[in-house]
């Protein structure tokens, strides 16, 4: 679902304003006799490839909302492993006009089950890609994968 309901109903309160929400990353990995690859979905409202993002739902813990997004977004199944990173992404201008910021967890995730697929109406495609060979993407969004690859047992923070 691309905008929670929650959002819909501040939006009829506040319009195209920009808002600030939580939010999660999920950087699924997954081992191949080849080597590590990271999951990969193309968004259907800018068409680029980016790891598995959302909304936490009101009250959500933030490691069982980037639990829920994967299996929501390209149906698999992650174990939540630990925070790599906080920060705060850009403004983002959303294609019906409304502007937000959002405070994103990134999660080091590693795959359990599941066919990586287009479970939603958020991507036009979801692929596993090795991780010496990434497609292009958002620079603020390479750096959420750059955070988990790099293997650090603390967390990030964005200074």
């Amino acid at each position: 679902m691309p905008i929670p309901p929650f959002v819909a109903e501040l939006r009829q309160l506040v319009g195209t304003i920009e808002l600030w929400l939580p939010a999660v990353t999920a950087v699924v990995l997954r081992d191949r006799p080849a080597g590590a690859e990271v999951l990969l979905t193309r968004r259907v409202d800018n068409g680029e490839w980016a790891p598995i993002t959302g909304i936490l739902d009101p009250g959500e813990e933030p490691a069982v909302g980037a639990a829920r997004e994967a299996l929501e977004e390209t149906g698999v199944q992650v174990s939540v492993d630990r925070l790599a990173s906080v920060g705060a992404s850009p403004q983002v201008v959303h294609g019906n006009g409304d502007l937000g910021v959002y405070l994103d967890l990134t999660f080091t995730c590693t795959w359990v089950s599941g066919e990586a697929r287009v479970a939603d109406d958020e991507n036009t495609d979801v692929r596993w890609w090795p991780i010496d060979a990434l497609p292009p993407m958002s620079g603020w969004l390479r750096e959420r994968i750059d955070d988990v690859l790099a293997g650090e047992t603390a967390t990030r923070f964005r200074r």
